[in-house]
Parts: structure tokens; sequence; C-alpha cells
């Protein structure tokens, strides 16, 4: 008797073991539909490429330590794929065409990508193939942590923001081709002129219209393409995408800026935002009244609501040319008032940087050498935001990890990447070279090594690295530097980050405005294979990944 009781106790404890390693390996699948399907966003019916029927596609949720099983099925009569922004993954399951193998998903067929979900947080899916992502394939992840979250909220909710466009992504390509200014329909008028004039004196304001004039270039071109519709969640602003709330709730909001081209200004008037995540990152928690969401990036924030109002979620384009909106609102069909548009900044000599802004030399008979003397007393147009006299707004060097970054010691050598390009002939590189004649970047696994970004060009570039988080060099001690897939660098400027190349496999690094990334701005980082008696680090419960990578080749289907 005595026997059996054993035996039972043990075939107990056997099914109970066995259940928890069930919980612990779940899978969560998906399956997702790309095809090509008639749309009507702004009253104009067009095809794009829709997700299960729908753009942006549907939000994925995941546990960390789940099993992702996403079987990708492509209805169209050309070749499509699907990257996983910001995944910690194998480089087969990353989803670039002509890296680690993969080829993309052919017209008919399905593609199963599988792999470990090694992180918590707030990312995103889209397209690597041509201009798809553009066309509408693209949407939302979000991945609860298997710890508490440090940010508690008891509303959640995604807001993925985008740039619709009723010209497809292969027409606007073959128009930046024929002129980069072919969309750039902000200009300045002989009455901006006269205001200069009057504000700075006349030779100055005429001394700096031929400088200029000269260098073939327009103070305005913040953006390359100014006719966008703005969409929040899909919506635009007149069909006013909805969050409910009670007062006095804490609210948070995964923003995600998911656009081809458009970089905004975010805030809500009348609403304290505390930021909370970076790229999926958790970060000490910074009080603000605005940001700058740059493309690919993502930002959690928390908000309070002290009043039974509707307050207006406004997604500001930098070039001022519309709003994604948005309405937190305690009853369904109330909506905030839209704000005033703020003026829009111009670029100055200090964008320049002194460099040759992706414009040939020989062009410009301009004093580089008299502009660089005068460049530390110049006011920079890319950093003047317009934020209202006594608000805050959040900067890099504000960024500071949640948890301590693990030690992984100095960085062993520096490379650089030079972001140049010529916008005559709207070609993009990096070190000089488009990504279809670039060598690849080989890492040693476990190599500690400094990035440089200088960027040559006078328009902002948004550097995504695939497969890893690099960490930023803000000034902070180096075991609260904040890790983030994806950092801005300003015109005529430069920016660093470290990085752990812990990840082996053939990663992708570029600008993240696509049709710079599509004439040329990317690379590849090869990192070879972990020796065998050696693991690879992973990312913690707070998603605190210690692997950077880097910068690099060329995609197959380009």
């Amino acid at each position: 008797m005595r026997n059996l009781r054993i035996r039972a106790l043990i075939l107990c404890c056997a099914v109970f073991f066995g259940s928890m390693t069930i919980v612990q390996a779940k899978i969560t699948e998906y399956h997702l539909t790309i095809n090509s399907e008639t749309v009507n966003k702004t009253g104009e019916p067009l095809e794009k490429i829709t997700v299960n029927g729908q753009i942006p596609g549907p939000i994925l949720r995941f546990d960390e330590g789940d099993t992702a099983v996403i079987q990708v099925t492509n209805r169209m009569d050309k070749d499509s794929s699907i990257h996983w922004h910001g995944l910690l993954l194998p480089g087969a399951m990353d989803g670039v065409p002509g890296l680690n193998g993969f080829h993309g998903i052919q017209p008919g067929k399905t593609f199963t990508y599988r792999f470990k979900i090694r992180q918590s947080g707030t990312y995103w899916y889209h397209a690597h193939s041509n201009g798809q992502e553009q066309d509408g394939l693209y949407g939302s992840i979000v991945i609860r942590p298997k710890t508490p979250d440090p940010a508690p909220a008891e509303r959640d909710y995604v807001l993925l923001l985008s740039d619709f466009h009723e010209d497809s992504s292969d027409e606007i390509m073959r128009n930046l081709k024929k002129s980069s200014e072919y969309y750039v329909k902000v200009r300045r008028t002989l009455g901006d002129f006269f205001d200069d004039a009057q504000k700075d004196g006349f030779g100055a304001a005429w001394q700096n219209i031929t400088e200029w004039g000269e260098m073939r270039m327009l103070r305005t071109d913040l953006a390359d393409i100014s006719n966008y519709t703005f969409l929040a969640n899909g919506k635009t602003p007149a069909q006013n995408e909805e969050f409910l709330f009670r007062k006095g709730e804490r609210v948070r909001i995964r923003v995600i800026n998911g656009s081809a081209m458009s970089i905004y200004d975010f805030r809500i008037p009348g609403l304290k935002m505390t930021v909370v995540s970076a790229d999926g990152q958790n970060i000490e928690p910074v009080p603000v009244d605005e940001f700058r969401i740059g493309t690919a990036e993502t930002y959690d924030i928390i908000v309070t609501p002290s009043a039974d109002k509707a307050y207006t979620i406004a997604a500001e384009s930098i070039d001022r040319t519309g709003f994604a909106l948005a309405s937190l609102t305690p009853k369904s069909g109330m909506k905030g008032e839209t704000p005033q548009a703020r003026k829009m900044s111009l670029l100055t000599m200090r964008d320049m940087g002194g460099a040759h802004a992706g414009h040939d030399m020989s062009k410009m008979n301009h004093n580089m050498q008299g502009m660089k003397h005068a460049m530390p007393s110049m006011k920079s147009g890319w950093q003047d935001r317009g934020t209202p006299k006594g608000d805050t707004a959040l900067e890099y060097k504000d960024l500071r990890s949640l948890a301590p970054q693990p030690e992984i010691g100095k960085p062993t050598r520096e490379i650089t990447l030079r972001l140049g390009g010529s916008m005559e002939r709207y070609i993009w590189t990096i070190n000089g070279k488009k990504h279809s004649s670039a060598r690849p970047f080989r890492l040693r696994y476990g190599e500690v090594v400094r990035l440089k970004f200088i960027n040559e060009t006078m328009m902002a570039h948004p550097i995504h690295l695939h497969g890893m988080f690099f960490r930023l060099d803000n000034g902070q001690e180096s075991v609260k530097a904040p890790n983030k897939h994806t950092v801005i660098i300003p015109p005529g400027d430069e920016y660093s980050v470290t990085l752990h190349a812990n990840e082996p496999g053939e990663w992708a690094i570029h600008c993240h405005l696509l049709y710079h990334m599509l004439s040329g701005m990317m690379g590849s980082v090869i990192i070879e294979k972990q020796p065998t008696s050696s693991t690879p680090g992973a990312a913690s419960s707070q998603n605190q990944p210690a692997a950077i990578p880097s910068h690099g080749g060329k995609h197959a289907h380009h």
C-alpha cells in the first residue's frame, strides 16, 4: 500500500511539473495573409497591400518566453516578406531577403516564422521587400513581461502612426528619381524674404537666400514627401481614433512610428506624459510635454487624465504639413480640438555641419571655412521644434536604462559610418557606397565596438540595426546607458553608439526612411558564429539586452 502511495505521489508530481513545462513553453500562433486589395482611406479607391484584409495588420500579442509561430501566406503576384522589427531572433527568421539564406515569400507560398520570444515591450512588423511597407504591409507587436511590469496601468493602448499616399511606392520612387523635390510642396515665398529682411536686415537676408540658391537646396527640405495623409491606427484625423478612460486612471499608450518617411513631434495638449520605455526597453520614467519620434522608433508613455473631457493626441509632422490625430476620451464620440499647427522650422547652415549635405561640392561657391566659424553661435533648424517656453521636450540624453546594464567592457575599436549621397540623383550612401556595391562589416562574436555615425547630409536619418540593440553613448554612466534599435542622426551632426556583437548572423543596418534605404543607404554586418564553449547573452525580463549590431550589406530584392 505504501508503495502504491509513493507511486501515486510521483505520478502527480510528474503531471504537475509536466504541466508547468507546457505553460513555460507555450506556443502562440498567428496566420497572416498578405494580399493586394482595394482600400479607401482618402475618398479615392486605391489598390494597396493588406494583412488579413486590413491596414495596418492585426496586433500580434505574445508573452515573454512564448514560442512564436507565425504562418505568412503571400496571395500577391510578387514576392513579399515580413521583418520583426526590434525582436531578438535567429537570423533566418529576421525576414530580410538576401540575408541569412532567406529568399522572401514567393507568390502563393506560405512561410512559417518560428522563434523564441526573448524579451518584452512594444515592437512592430513590416515588409522588407521593395516599397511594400509604404503600401500597407505593417502592424504592431506587444509582448507582456514574465515579471510584474514596472509601469503598470489600468488601460493599455497601441497607437501606430503611419503615412498614407495615393501614389504607389513604385510611383513615388520613380518620381523622386526624376526630382528629389517632386513631392516637396512647402517652399519659401517672396513674402518670407521680406519678413527675413525686416528681422535680420536686407543684406543678411539676401546673402542667406543667395547661399542656399547656389547650393541648390531648400531650407524647407525637412521631409522628402510633404503631401501625405497621416493615420492613427489606420484612421484619418476625421475618423477620430478613440482611447477611452475613466478620470484618474493610469493609461499606457504604446506609440509606434510605422511611417515610411515621416518624423513627428508628439504631444497631448493639457496632459503631462511620462515616458517609461524606448524602443521596447524599460527606462527610468521621464516626465515630458512632448517628444520627437523618428521613423521606426517606439515610446511607451503613461498619462493620468484628471478631467472628464476629451484630450487630443497629436503627432505633427516635422515639416508641419499635417497631423496624425486620436482622442483620449471618457466617452465615445467626444473629440478634442485639433491643435494649431506650429510654424515650420527652417534649416540653417549649422544643419549643414560644414559638410557637403549630399550635394556635389564643385557646384557650391560657398565659403565653407567661414561657415564653420559661424556655426557655434548659429541655431539648428532641426533642433528648433517650436516647444512652448516652460515645456519640456524629451532628448536622448534623458534616457536611462531602468535595470542596470551588464558589463560588456570598453570598445576595442571604432567603426565610422558616413551617411551621404546626392539629392540631385536621389542616391543615398553609407561610406560613399550604395548597398548594392558595399561590402559587409565583419565582427567577431562577443566583440565590443563603437559605431560612429557622421551625417554629411542636411536631412536627419533614423538608423536601424537588425537583430540586436546598441547602447547610446548619451552621457549616462555605462551601467545606465539605454538600449535602442533605432537612433536619429541629425543633419550635419554625428552620434555614437556602443555595440556588443553577441548575436551571430547577417544583420541589416539602414536608414529607416524607406526611400533612402531603397536608394542605397543600407549595409550589413556579419557576426561570426559563437564558439561552442560559450553561450550568448540573452535579454532579461526587463528587456535589457547587452547586444548591439553594426551596419552593412544589401537587399537582393531591391
